[in-house]
């Protein structure tokens, strides 16, 4: 007879093996024959003999354990793998055993992996689709759903622009989705892409018009990150939980954001710097290089949609900060500052722009390249989507030699600006298109 530990990766193996050949059947756009309906019985078959036999199994070492006085090897072997139903370490929410904290779950998950006695509350929180879940010493386990939701919530503390988007969920059964859009790049003579309305005498003859609409596709791209730790390290699980929530979190949320402003479309999010709906400013005639004039900002503000003028906000790289504080009105032949508030360098400096928030990031160009100063409507202008919560796998092969297990996070996110242009008003002009989204031009 099998092994429980043998029992439970066939029974992984037989999802694995279905799960693919349901994708195999939609790539290939067909029903299945005869033959492979046949094969799919035979292992449904052998999933639900499995099933019936890990039960009986686990119900007669549960027995064995409470009655037996003595312990042979194969007892003690059996016990190591039986699930401690009345472990008192865990919290009980319900009916349902966790862990107490993400440094004590990972250190379950390093010891499985090491072939150690497997945490009964690993087993609560499998992966139901098997794609992180395995038994054995390349183990890998999800995050239950709270340190799941909390780490991601984490990242979009630390990714201070993805917590901005407007954020879409993809259902579990779900790679991509696709939003409506309205394609509108001027509203010269229609909006909305074709719209017009007339004013007509009585009896006039009406003109049809109808609305013109794209369609927002996001498919979601995948962001790892590797945490190695090593065994002494493993051994402390408050160093644990701080060193890699702290760590995985705000790699993720680093990633995001220059995603969200830098990315390229391929394999990540489309960036706004790299999407046909910025609109760069223009720099003034004989404005020096690395420099950011008053009218530059003022000129920016003009550009963004007014609906998004109350949302925006104002990012910069921080050597940016320097030209903000020196800015200057001309009055005359002399001039007044326009940022530095009353008291000048002896308060704190202003933190907003004609009154929305200066945020100093990372991800911004270096002052005077394309990206440095941009003026920015995420909310109105930007969707992020994304699927679940963090996945997580462990593995001890990796780094073996170096005493090291391997941590991997991973989160599933695209996202892109709604727009696909920017727009023409409807008067202003052709130079003077209007975006969710603004930057000043290298100078």
């Amino acid at each position: 007879m099998k092994t429980l530990t043998e029992m439970r990766e066939r029974l992984v193996e037989i999802e694995s093996e279905l799960r693919a050949f349901k994708q195999r059947l939609e790539d290939e756009s067909r029903n299945p024959t005869e033959d492979e309906k046949e094969e799919v019985r035979a292992k449904l078959s052998e999933a639900d003999e499995l099933q019936e036999l890990i039960e009986l199994e686990k119900r007669r070492i549960d027995l064995e354990g409470k009655f037996a006085s003595t312990d042979n090897d194969d007892d003690k072997k059996h016990r190591a793998m039986k699930p401690d139903l009345d472990d008192k370490r865990s919290l009980d929410l319900g009916k349902k055993k966790v862990f107490g904290s993400l440094g004590e779950q990972l250190q379950a998950v390093m010891k499985a992996g090491m072939g150690q006695r497997v945490d009964p509350r690993l087993y609560e929180i499998r992966a139901a689709t098997g794609l992180s879940e395995a038994v054995g010493a390349d183990g890998g386990f999800l995050l239950q759903e709270d340190f799941s939701t909390t780490l991601l919530q984490d990242a979009m503390a630390t990714g201070r622009l993805a917590s901005m988007c407007r954020e879409v969920t993809i259902s579990s059964n779900a790679n991509s989705m696709k939003l409506p859009g309205i394609d509108e790049t001027s509203r010269v003579s229609t909006r909305w892409g074709g719209l017009l309305g007339y004013w007509v005498d009585e009896a006039g003859e009406k003109t049809a018009s109808k609305p013109k609409f794209r369609r927002i596709e996001l498919n979601l791209n995948k962001l790892v990150v590797l945490v190695y730790g090593t065994d002494e390290l493993l051994e402390d699980a408050t160093v644990l939980e701080q060193v890699i929530r702290q760590g995985a979190a705000q790699e993720i949320g680093f990633q995001l954001d220059d995603a969200i402003i830098n990315g390229t479309g391929v394999g990540r999010p489309l960036g706004i710097l790299n999407a046909g709906c910025l609109v760069t400013q223009a720099i003034e005639a004989g404005q020096a290089a690395d420099t950011v004039l008053y009218e530059n900002i003022v000129k920016m503000w003009s550009r963004v949609f007014a609906g998004s003028q109350p949302n925006a906000v104002w990012l910069i790289n921080q050597n940016v900060f320097p030209q903000l504080a020196t800015m200057s009105l001309s009055v005359g032949t002399g001039g007044a500052p326009v940022w530095l508030p009353a008291g000048g360098a002896s308060g704190s400096p202003y933190s907003s722009l004609m009154g929305r928030p200066v945020m100093p990031i990372e991800q911004c160009a270096s002052i005077g390249d394309l990206g440095d100063i941009i003026l920015a409507d995420f909310g109105g202008g930007y969707i992020l989507a994304t699927k679940g919560g963090v996945q997580s796998d462990m593995s001890i092969h990796v780094r073996f030699i170096y005493d090291e297990s391997v941590f991997r996070f991973v989160v599933r996110v695209d996202g892109q600006p709604v727009r696909a242009s920017a727009l023409t008003p409807y008067k202003g002009g052709a130079s003077w298109t209007q975006s969710h989204f603004v930057a000043l031009a290298a100078r």
